[in-house]
């Protein structure tokens, strides 16, 4: 504990000790499945950049040891000591996983002559050094084959750990991936990237000391690994469920699964082990419908019904479900059973709040009132450790229904800050409104506590009682959530009340992701940058000729906004780009001067004042814009 950090209260021990002795505690199969199979691990497990630098070291996790303490919700405690168990672990013969060493799983399957990749990590350090770990137990096999099952980044982002560019444009490393990933890898990691990046940053609680008053976990699995992020563009889509593929002599069978945890998903299965890879859709949690991040809502839906379909293919012959999370699952039996609960848990959120939305609830209303049936409640892979049904049904409600809940009231309300002050006034002012912050802290009551402290931060950002009380709140809050990554959005909220912003660790828009995209992508990069006020009186148009695309486009700004076409324009433009499609992301990158250009192998004609007018009305986003207190 630092000297900022607060035991846990009467009120949160309380809490505790009661979940404590209403949950199966003494069942203890997952911590068997999650150690079975074990080969070996790396020890020490610190895993370091060239440069030295620590991008990731699983041994932090060491205090996660014995009883849960009371700054920890026993069972996020449960949670987080399964998912910090590390190694390289067998599922069966030929298909091997490494836990620990990232945000997510990566496995391999053994093929004729090398290796399938399946999920590479987050990072090309951490990605290199499971594959390390794999090759010292099961040989120095070569790479043969790259699966992506969907396109966020803790499932692609260490490739250039595990394989190069160059095997892989000679075609002796395939990369696998569901239809359309690239387009929705860009849409997730670019075009709100900035803003993802700095919310994930209190999502995975990556600035957060690691220890039982800090960050121990997101319930998925620990946190991000802040290494290189990477990417090379799949060669083989899979577009079709049914589709058969054949990889190094490993027979795998697809099943397509979009808008379910991604917008482009795959399931795999490999008939010749009677292995289901799940990818993220059944996993030992309940996943997010709106992760916490940001993103587009997921569809419940369409969830449990692929779930239903992933039973009726598979569900008879299946001996073991493995996911790009967490352990595995054996048995015939116990495989059905568990799809059949991770199904049946997102058609009853789905169902249920339908039901009461068209009851005339809201949203919040349903979140706070509806349960999950006994036998959900008391599945552990069911528990809210990374979704929870509180955010799910809001969720379910914003998908359905949208951001207005019908109450008049409601449609034009005061942004934050002016809310704050006008609260503040109707409190008697911001000292009175503390006391009364200090009223319901001491009674438990932390929800209110930190609703009304924060207007008064939002007010009077300088307010230091106000601040320390609203970080103490935050912080009891965090020690009493199952949600792993609610309990980092609340201790990450208390970190930078306590000690100032700190940013954004992991970007996950790298030069590699940009390097993926499509020209037009890359426009719409930029256009999303365009100050729209700035530009109102703009006029300017750009060509720009790639040389090995045969592809020329005419972008254009005017009345604040960029477009462009790909078909051929009137009159001559300003000016004129000729480059090579692959330096065509320089542009993206925000230095047009023609120097940084000529670097990029950019041509650059005509008139050369019209990329300094329009570098002039771009306004990148902040990677450490503010949170929990107003701009």
């Amino acid at each position: 504990m630092d000297s900022s950090s607060k035991p846990a209260s009467a009120t949160i021990t309380a809490q505790q000790e009661a979940l404590l002795a209403s949950l199966p505690f003494a069942d203890t199969q997952d911590f068997e499945d999650a150690t079975r199979g074990l080969i070996g691990r790396r020890e020490p497990n610190a895993i370091h950049a060239a440069d030295g630098t620590v991008v990731w070291d699983n041994d932090t996790y060491s205090f996660l040891d014995g009883d849960a303490p009371d700054t920890v919700n026993p069972s996020l405690w449960r949670q987080s000591k399964l998912n910090a168990i590390q190694g390289l672990f067998e599922v069966v013969p030929g298909i091997y996983q490494v836990r620990g060493f990232d945000l997510s799983n990566v496995s391999f399957i053994e093929g004729e002559t090398g290796v399938l990749v399946l999920d590479p990590l987050v990072t090309e350090e951490t990605a290199a050094a499971a594959l390390a770990l794999y090759r010292e137990h099961r040989g120095d096999r070569p790479v043969t084959g790259v699966l992506y099952t969907h396109p966020h980044v803790d499932h692609f982002g260490g490739v250039r750990g595990v394989t190069t560019q160059a095997d892989v444009d000679s075609g002796k490393v395939p990369i696998v991936a569901p239809a359309e990933f690239t387009e929705h890898a860009a849409s997730e990691n670019v075009y709100a990237g900035t803003a993802m990046a700095r919310r994930s940053a209190y999502m995975f609680g990556a600035a957060l000391a690691r220890s039982p008053q800090g960050g121990l976990g997101t319930g998925l699995a620990q946190t991000v690994a802040t290494g290189n992020i990477t990417l090379i563009a799949p060669t083989l889509d899979i577009t079709e469920t049914g589709q058969e593929e054949t990889i190094d002599g490993v027979h795998m069978v697809f099943q397509m699964a979009p808008g379910t945890e991604a917008p482009a998903e795959f399931l795999v299965y490999f008939p010749d082990h009677k292995a289901l890879c799940a990818a993220e859709d059944a996993t030992h949690t309940m996943h997010n419908l709106l992760t916490l991040r940001g993103a587009l809502v997921r569809d419940p839906h369409a969830w449990s019904n692929y779930l239903t379909e992933t039973i009726d293919l598979f569900g008879d012959e299946t001996d073991v479900v493995f996911a790009s999370h967490h352990w595995p699952t054996w048995g015939n039996q116990r495989v059905t059973a568990f799809l059949s609960a991770q199904r049946d848990l997102y058609a009853y959120l789905h169902d249920q709040t339908l039901r009461l939305i068209n009851k005339g609830w809201t949203g919040i209303e349903i979140a706070e009132q509806l349960s999950l049936p006994p036998v959900l409640e008391n599945a552990w892979h069911a528990r809210g450790y990374y979704g929870s049904a509180s955010h799910n049904i809001k969720a379910i409600y914003q998908r359905y229904m949208g951001w207005y809940d019908g109450n008049p009231a409601h449609l034009w309300q005061h942004p934050p800050t002016e809310q704050g002050k006008r609260y503040v006034e109707l409190g008697g002012g911001a000292d009175a409104v503390v006391a009364k912050a200090q009223t319901a802290y001491r009674e438990g009551d932390y929800r209110w506590a930190a609703e009304i402290l924060s207007h008064v931060v939002f007010a009077e950002p300088d307010h230091a009682d106000a601040r320390a009380l609203l970080a103490d709140t935050f912080e009891q809050l965090g020690y009493g959530a199952e949600n792993g990554v609610w309990r980092n959005i609340f201790l990450s909220g208390a970190t930078e009340l306590r000690e100032g912003q700190f940013g954004t660790p992991t970007v996950s828009a790298s030069a590699d992701v940009i390097s993926a995209l499509t020209p037009e992508m890359l426009f719409d990069a930029i256009a999303i940058q365009v100050d729209g006020s700035r530009a109102w009186d703009e006029n300017l148009t750009i060509d720009v000729i790639l040389t090995d695309s045969d592809e020329q486009y005419r972008l254009r700004v005017a009345n604040g906004v960029l477009t462009y076409s790909g078909r051929p324009q009137k009159g001559a433009a300003d000016a004129i780009l000729t480059a090579p499609r692959h330096a065509l992301p320089a542009l993206a990158l925000g230095d047009l001067s023609p120097a940084q250009l000529a670097d990029a192998s950019i041509e650059l004609s005509g008139d050369a004042t019209v990329l300094t007018r329009l570098a002039a009305v771009l306004d990148p986003g902040d990677p450490d814009f503010a949170i929990v207190t107003p701009d």
